[in-house]
């Protein structure tokens, strides 16, 4: 039995692959790509299959691997920068291969949107030997996640399913499957030597893999002819446009008035390039114009066939300039790409009309700036504001100053204006370790040093946190941790971790202790204490921050993103003497300044009376006090 629901590309892909009969999935939340997940363990239960959130990328990977070396059908999501985190034991796969099958969902952000990079998974899949699919609708997403399984089984490889935020996030009617219960009748682990790597193997293994690219080019042009995933439409010119992803709905919607004349190659099997197909479509071409995001990869993979079979065709993409090298597309964007390389062709081919909008761009007024900021209430805001106020209390005692090394997550936004607390921030996990760095740099060494604070979320503590501090314990790094605690993994939408004591799957289990975690590491000074006393955290932190050698705090509050309000705070205007002390310290989106000079309090205040407690002249009070 079919039925068409209406589906987010990443519920789509989670749907698909329970279709195929999906056993076994590991992940790390990562926008744009934690809907995936979410959506299979909310069904994980019902259909018989095992569902987890991994510590980081890596861990997700290798245990994947390690169920799929038993014959099972696997996933693993993650975004484009995890990919990063498990590349290490993806380079090694690609050269021993699997036994069941293995999907990476890999969801790349152009934009960027929620993300460090806009690097471009399709050149990891070269990069790696790995299968890529590119899916352009929801509908491709939830079909040709089946593909990936399918093709995965088949020729014994991972396979990477890989999609941009627009496909990821958007919703489309999908037409899906009943999905049956998972079959757990999995073959069990075997003994083969095959499943050890080592040097031998290795360079018993290249070839193989070498001569799969060659076998799977060939696979995915024949699937032009097999399915729509791919496809070719003739038009009566000779000139040609090639794209891949979202980017070919893009495309198809510029050039819908002229799709008689101008020739389509759309390219879903995208990595390794299928060749076959491709010279077909240019046997008609003179003149190809290539629409991609990202990288010119499509592009490259053209001009290198062109030059290998010596053909007469023109290419105008990123590395001529018609078309953006980063940031998203949209139609717009395409359009301009496609006139500006008409022009170049110097063709009499009309340049192609923008549709006209319904306000005209002049008369469409400006949003108001938003600029990111911690919720009202966040105990971050609580935990930076102790950290500025310790550490300024100290460059008054001893004169040393402090850098303070971030992370990725909530707490990034801690470098936003009034907090300013954060000085460095790279990747997860890394604010320790250039925290630890730092330390060791020669400025140190002659005693003339700023000390070194890192914070880091609760989620990134057992990502990658932990290796790193172990390190920083192991080299006498004289460095402060700060975990920010808020129980949760917030940034990603409130997925659970090792320190919550609950699984993906809504199953209880033992809940990992940040602070015996931090002890067993070696950290002397370790402390535990809650964010709601902004004197006690104060206190805290110059502690910490005085201690010579490795030390650690661990704040623990809620995140207001899933708890209720413990009430509200209201200016009392009798009192107030309009310093506005509490807008400019804070940065609190709750409260803001009036002409008057008395600020107002707005209704998304949560009561975390951080306000309250900074105001000199105790003029924030509780509603029901001033009533």
């Amino acid at each position: 039995m079919t039925a068409k629901r209406i589906l987010m590309g990443n519920e789509a892909i989670a749907f698909g692959a329970m279709k195929a009969g999906l056993q076994v999935a590991s992940g790390y939340p990562g926008t744009p790509s934690t809907e995936v997940m979410e959506t299979i363990a909310s069904h994980a239960s019902k259909y018989g299959i095992y569902a987890e959130w991994a510590t980081n990328e890596k861990v997700a990977l290798e245990t994947a691997v390690g169920a799929a070396y038993s014959g099972a059908n696997t996933l693993v999501t993650m975004k484009q920068v995890g990919l990063n985190v498990a590349s290490d034991p993806l380079m090694s796969l690609s050269y021993i291969g699997v036994k069941g099958s293995l999907v990476i969902l890999v969801s790349d952000d152009p934009g960027p949107h929620s993300s460090q990079t806009e690097q471009d998974t399709r050149a990891f899949g070269h990069f790696s030997n790995i299968p890529v699919l590119d899916p352009s609708t929801p509908q491709e997403a939830y079909d040709m996640a089946k593909l990936a399984f399918k093709l995965s089984h088949e020729m014994e490889i991972p396979v990477i399913l890989r999609t941009t935020t627009r496909v990821s996030h958007g919703c489309a009617d999908v037409v899906t499957e009943d999905i049956e219960q998972a079959d757990r009748d999995i073959e069990g682990y075997v003994k083969e030597p095959r499943w050890t790597i080592f040097p031998k193997l290795t360079a018993q293994r290249h070839p193989w893999l070498e001569d799969l690219q060659v076998r799977l080019s060939d696979r995915f042009s024949d699937l032009f002819s097999e399915n729509t995933f791919n496809s070719i439409t003739k038009g009566n010119s000779r000139i040609g446009i090639a794209s891949s992803g979202v980017s070919s709905l893009y495309a198809k919607e510029a050039i819908k008035d002229h799709s008689e004349t101008l020739s389509h190659f759309k390219v879903a099997t995208i990595y390794p390039f299928p060749e076959k197909a491709a010279l077909e479509f240019l046997s008609d071409i003179t003149d190809l114009i290539v629409i991609e995001e990202l990288d010119p990869y499509l592009e490259e993979q053209f001009l290198q066939l062109i030059g290998k079979h010596h053909l007469n065709v023109n290419v105008y993409g990123k590395k001529k300039g018609h078309f953006p090298v980063s940031g998203e597309y949209d139609v717009d964007a395409v359009i301009d790409g496609v006139n500006s390389s008409l022009q170049a062709m110097n063709t009499d081919f009309p340049l192609l009309n923008h549709s006209t909008p319904v306000v005209a761009r002049e008369n469409i007024p400006p949003l108001p700036v938003r600029p990111p900021t911690f919720c009202a209430g966040c105990m971050h805001r609580t935990v930076f504001y102790a950290f500025k106020k310790a550490a300024a209390k100290l460059k008054k005692e001893n004169g040393k100053g402090t850098v303070f090394s971030g992370d990725i997550g909530c707490y990034t936004l801690g470098n936003a204006q009034p907090l300013n607390m954060v000085d460095t921030c790279l990747c997860m996990g890394a604010g320790i370790s250039m925290a630890a760095g730092l330390s060791h740099t020669q400025q140190y060494q002659d005693g003339n040093y700023a000390k070194q604070v890192a914070f880091i979320g609760d989620s990134t503590f057992f990502h990658s946190g932990i290796a790193a501090m172990i390190s920083a314990v192991y080299n006498n790094a004289d460095i402060t941790l700060a975990v920010l605690d808020n129980r949760t993994t917030a940034m990603t939408g409130h997925q659970p971790h090792p320190g919550i004591g609950l699984t993906a799957m809504g199953k209880p289990t033992k809940a990992i202790d940040i602070a015996e975690v931090l002890r067993s590491c070696g950290v002397e000074l370790v402390e535990t204490i809650g964010a709601d006393d902004l004197g006690e955290c104060i206190n805290m932190a110059k502690k910490a921050i005085e201690y010579e050698g490795p030390s650690a705090v661990v704040f623990k509050g809620k995140c207001v993103g899933i708890t209720k309000a413990t009430g509200q705070y209201v200016i009392d205007e009798d009192k107030c003497t309009g310093c506005n002390f509490c807008v400019s310290q804070l940065g609190c989106p709750a409260i803001f300044s009036m002409s008057s000079g008395i600020p107002q309090i707005q209704d998304n205040c949560t009561g975390c009376s951080l306000c309250a407690q900074v105001c000199p002249s105790d003029a924030i009070v509780l509603r029901e006090v001033l009533q």
